[in-house]
């Protein structure tokens, strides 16, 4: 995406901050304003952290549930490679949200990121947790050095979007992080020029089964080559939703890389592939398709020194077809059809990610998903 470009659209306007209290249990004697946010309170830090060393309980963090927030921008260091995972890992803004056991909210991250020194790796990864449980997505792609030689790959911005379904009744919180690394062997940086986090709707309708219309491909890459030439992933299986529904938006987004980690490669090489969302509405028993919609597609070269690069698919306003022989029985994915040049790949969730730079603990991030949001 280049410089002048928007991020991707979304189905619904972002909503208000709402406000709420999480209470966070300490140690006597830990000051309360090392590990929280208490910005927005009208007490002191002093009076703050005295009730800690008194009580050994921090008071409920007023100003923590902020439900949107706006990234500062800010230049952002990039180690360079070693064997393994070395990213700096740099949180750019939080939000929270108490949610019901059957409430499904709309996650939306936008990060524009550029004037890199090298070639440097961005991710827009965001973590949400919640007591028990937590849920994981990250997208990104390579930057070029910001020479303006090659616009569309110097300044982009990355967004990452999914629905979030705790399934409790909870606050969930969700952060955002910017996950970068040099690609050359000196330490490179990269301008996290802003964006921001929210969510676009709080409450988005579920299937018939209680669970959100969403689905990510786990663990491992799909080939797409002159031997694999068509994939259809990411794949939201036929699922029955309640009555009722008008219309739909759907969203397929994949994160596509140049060339597999196994193979011959040319480097100065590129691979081209088209991508096209499908939509289908089946009848009752989902064995036969009574309408369906294949008019968003998108063909794209990617050189491989980008390696991976987001391609966001969006179908608006799929009606519901309320014809004799038609049920609210859905099914979408991506139809990504290689063309020519290097081998590609749709890439599934991303595993051993260090929580952060040096950190021992790691988890999981999914990445190229499909998702509805209903009317």
């Amino acid at each position: 995406m280049s410089a002048a470009s928007s991020p991707t659209s979304t189905a619904t306007p972002a909503q208000k901050s709402a406000t709420a209290s999480v209470g966070t249990q300490v140690k006597a004697g830990v000051k309360c304003t090392d590990q929280n946010d208490y910005s927005g309170d009208s007490r002191s830090n002093a009076e703050i952290n005295s009730i800690g060393e008194r009580t050994g309980h921090c008071p409920p963090v007023q100003a923590s549930a902020a439900s949107s927030v706006t990234f500062k921008p800010q230049r952002v260091t990039a180690p360079p490679p070693k064997s393994g995972i070395d990213h700096n890992v740099v949180a750019l803004g939080t939000v929270r949200l108490a949610t019901a056991a059957n409430q499904t909210a709309y996650v939306v991250s936008r990060l524009r990121a550029n004037a890199a020194t090298v070639r440097t790796l961005v991710d827009n990864e965001v973590r949400c947790t919640w007591p028990g449980g937590s849920k994981n997505l990250v997208m990104g792609q390579n930057i070029y050095a910001g020479t303006g030689q090659n616009p569309q790959w110097e300044d982009t911005w990355i967004v990452t979007k999914f629905l979030l379904h705790p399934g409790v009744a909870t606050t969930a919180t969700c952060t955002t992080y910017a996950r970068v690394a040099s690609l050359y062997k000196q330490t490179s940086s990269v301008q996290i020029a802003g964006g921001s986090l929210g969510f676009a709707d709080k409450s988005v309708r579920n299937a018939a089964n209680g669970k959100p219309l969403d689905y990510e491909i786990p663990y491992g890459d799909l080939p797409v080559d002159s031997a694999h030439r068509t994939v259809r992933q990411p794949a939201l299986p036929i699922t029955t939703a309640p009555a009722g529904f008008r219309e739909l938006s759907v969203f397929g987004d994949v994160d596509y890389q140049v060339c597999q980690r196994v193979g011959a490669c040319n480097k100065a090489g590129s691979s081209t592939a088209r991508f096209t969302l499908i939509v289908n509405q089946w009848n009752a028993t989902g064995k036969k398709i009574c309408h369906t919609n294949s008019s968003t597609s998108v063909t794209k070269t990617i050189p491989y020194w980008v390696h991976h690069a987001v391609v966001p698919l969006y179908t608006p306003h799929f009606a519901v077809s309320k014809a004799p022989g038609c049920a609210p029985v859905f099914n979408a994915y991506v139809r990504v059809d290689w063309l020519r040049g290097e081998t590609g790949a749709v890439q599934g969730t991303a595993v051993g990610l260090p929580d952060r730079r040096g950190s021992t603990s790691t988890h999981r991030s999914a990445m190229s998903h499909l998702y509805i949001v209903p009317a």
